[in-house]
């Protein structure tokens, strides 16, 4: 099996996987599972930019 194809992702599987996400949850589920994800990632970006703020007060007052 060749390993170079299995990151590449053309329109057919994009396709399938969201058939198969329907048919899993149906179609009334799907923006509320993607609000979430949302909310998911707009909640680690929020951390990231408190731990890299806080990351760069603490370098500042070793500097002192």
């Amino acid at each position: 099996m060749n390993t170079v194809l299995l990151g590449l992702v053309g329109p057919t599987e994009v396709l399938l996987i969201v058939a198969v996400l329907v048919l899993m949850f149906g179609a009334k589920k799907i923006p509320e599972l993607m609000k979430g994800v949302g909310t998911g990632i707009k909640e680690f970006k929020t951390a990231m930019k408190e731990g890299e703020n806080a990351a760069d007060e603490e370098k500042k007052d070793q500097l002192k």
